[in-house]
């Protein structure tokens, strides 16, 4: 698809359309959900670029934002006003895709020994900034959710897939040997 266009000026009084031209504001609920999974799905693709072009948890993360731009397909289509497209439709199995990998890495890895602070090598420390950006778009989602529809399965999808990205840095700091760092209460 070539972009001949990028502007289209439409926006410019803070107003966007949505699949099947419904036209609402940039403030939106339902804007404020797909623009934070849009987010999630850059934090990714700045994880990706830390990892190595043949790990398997990099070819992965890449599945999962063609993943996350159907989630994204599905919350920029107000149901009540247009048929949701099959381009808005998680395939079947994606969240037990992503159980069945959290179980995996969770056999090989240590037991946590406390709360773990987000950090670690700089791969791990970007999973945990997706990880919290995951969460927010969850927190969005499920505010949308309240006033439209949303399918259960794109909340379950994005609620297990914060779990992924918090044993994925676990994993990514096992994998180079960096120790997690455990929270300790200040001391005064």
């Amino acid at each position: 698809m070539k972009l001949t266009k990028i502007y289209t000026r439409t926006g410019d009084k803070g107003m966007t359309s949505l699949v099947g031209g419904v036209r609402i504001k940039k403030s939106d609920a339902r804007l404020e959900a797909y623009g934070t999974v849009d987010e999630l799905c850059s934090q990714i693709g700045l994880l990706v670029a830390y990892l190595n072009p043949e790990d398997n948890d990099r070819k992965y993360l890449l599945h999962i934002q063609s993943c996350l731009f159907i989630v994204g397909s599905h919350l920029a289509t107000d149901q009540s006003q247009t048929p949701l497209h099959s381009s808005g439709i998680l395939p079947y199995g994606e969240t037990e895709s992503l159980e069945q990998l959290i179980d995996q890495m969770l056999a090989l890895l240590p037991e946590s020994q406390g709360f773990i602070l987000p950090g670690g090598c700089v791969a791990a420390a970007q999973c945990h900034v997706c990880r919290s950006v995951c969460r927010r778009a969850e927190r969005r989602i499920d505010a949308l959710a309240d006033v439209a529809e949303v399918g259960s399965d794109i909340i379950r999808y994005v609620n297990r897939l914060s779990d992924y990205l918090f044993v994925l840095a676990k994993k990514i700091n096992f994998n180079v040997g960096q120790d997690e760092i455990i929270w300790q209460k200040p001391c005064k």
